[in-house]
C-alpha cells in the first residue's frame, strides 16, 4: 500500500490551548463550548488534522450522550416544543445536561441565515446545563448542514441528550436518520387525513411521532387517529412506533415525552455514511467507486478503533492518489 493510500499518519496529540478549552467545556462554560463547536466546524485538511486529535482525546472518556433528531413541517411547533422538554428536563432532575442544536435554512440569493429558532426559547440566564446552538445548512439538502455530523458528535461527550432540530420541510428530511439515535416528526391537529400524512417522504424514518399544539381534546384525538391509520397502512407487518400529544402551551406530554427520550438506548450512527457523503461532493461518484474498493485494503479493526476523521481523510487521499 503506498504511504498516500495508508489509513492513517501517525496521530498528533492535542494542542495545549484546546485541551483547555476542553477542561472548561467539561464544566459547561459556555464559551469555550462554543469555541469547541467552531473549531468542529472547520472544513480543510488541517482543521480535519485539529479535529482529530480532538475527538481522539474526548474518546478517553466514551460519551453517554444521546442524540434526537426533530423534524416537522414548518409551524408545527418544533421550536416550542423542544423549548419546553429542555425545561422540564433540568428542572426535574438537577444532573441532567441539554443541547439543543437548531439548523436554520441558509438564504439563496444573500447566503446568510435567520437563525431564528432560538426566539422561541427561554432559557434561565446562566443555566449551565442547557447550551442553544445555531447552525445555517450552507445549503445541504436534508434539513441538516455538512457540519451536523461533527457538532453532534462532539456535543455527545459533554451533554447527556442533544437535541437537533432540522430546518422543517417535511417531505424528505431524512439525512437526520442518519446521526441521531432517534427521530420525532411532529405534525399538529388539521395537518391532513391519513392519505394526506402517507405522502410525507419521511414516514419511514421517524422513530416516534408527536402530535403537537394538542390544547383542544377533539382534535388532538382525531389527528392522533389519523396518525395511526397512516402508520397502520404504511407500515404493514411492522411495529408501531409510539404517538405523543403535547402542547407547549398547556405542559400536556411534556414529562412523558421527556421521560421517554431519557431512556433511549444510545445507537451509534454509522460514520462510513458521511466519509462516503463527504467523498461524493469531493469528487463524485467515481471517487465513491475508488473509495470503496481502497476501504476493502484496510487493516482489519482500524476503520472501527478510528476517529472519523481519520477515516475521511484516507479516504480522500486514496481517492487524489488515484486521480493524479
Amino acid at each position: 500500500m503506498s504511504r498516500s493510500a495508508q489509513p492513517a499518519p501517525d496521530p498528533a496529540p492535542l494542542d495545549a490551548a484546546t485541551q483547555a478549552l476542553v477542561a472548561r467545556a467539561l464544566r459547561l462554560e459556555k464559551h469555550p463550548l462554543a469555541r469547541l463547536v467552531s473549531l468542529v466546524e472547520h472544513a480543510g485538511d488541517a482543521a480535519r488534522a485539529r479535529k482529530a486529535s480532538l475527538f481522539r482525546h474526548l474518546a478517553a472518556t466514551p460519551s453517554a450522550g444521546r442524540v434526537v433528531g426533530v423534524t416537522g413541517a414548518p409551524g408545527a411547533g418544533k421550536s416550542s416544543l423542544i423549548g419546553c422538554l429542555a425545561l422540564h428536563l433540568v428542572q426535574s432532575d438537577p444532573a441532567v445536561r441539554v443541547a439543543i442544536l437548531a439548523i436554520d435554512p441558509t438564504s439563496v440569493d444573500s447566503g446568510g441565515a435567520l437563525l431564528g429558532d432560538r426566539v422561541r426559547t427561554h432559557f434561565p440566564v446562566g443555566e449551565r446545563r442547557l447550551f442553544f446552538r445555531s447552525q445555517a445548512t450552507q445549503g445541504d439538502r436534508g434539513g441538516v448542514g455538512r457540519r451536523t455530523w461533527a457538532v453532534s458528535r462532539l456535543l455527545r461527550h459533554f451533554f447527556d441528550l442533544v437535541v437537533i432540530e432540522t430546518v422543517g420541510v417535511g417531505q424528505s428530511e431524512i439525512e437526520i436518520a442518519h446521526l441521531a439515535d432517534a427521530t420525532a416528526l411532529v405534525t399538529q391537529p388539521l395537518t391532513g387525513d391519513h392519505v394526506q400524512f402517507m405522502k410525507a417522504g419521511v414516514m419511514d424514518i421517524p422513530d416516534l411521532f408527536v402530535v403537537n399544539k394538542c390544547d383542544e381534546e377533539a382534535l388532538a384525538r382525531r389527528s392522533t387517529h389519523e396518525l395511526r391509520a397512516a402508520l397502520h397502512t404504511a407500515r404493514i407487518g411492522g411495529d408501531e412506533p409510539r404517538i405523543f400529544q403535547t402542547s407547549a402551551v398547556t405542559g400536556r406530554g411534556i414529562a412523558e415525552l421527556a421521560a421517554y427520550l431519557r431512556g433511549l438506548p444510545v445507537r451509534r450512527p454509522d460514520p462510513i455514511h458521511f466519509v462516503r457523503r463527504q467523498v461524493v461532493e469531493t469528487h463524485g461518484t467515481y471517487g465513491l467507486e475508488v473509495f470503496e474498493a481502497e476501504r476493502r485494503r484496510w487493516p482489519a479493526g482500524w476503520a472501527a478503533d478510528a476517529v472519523y476523521e481519520d477515516l475521511e481523510a484516507a479516504a480522500l487521499r486514496a481517492v487524489r492518489a488515484r486521480l493524479r
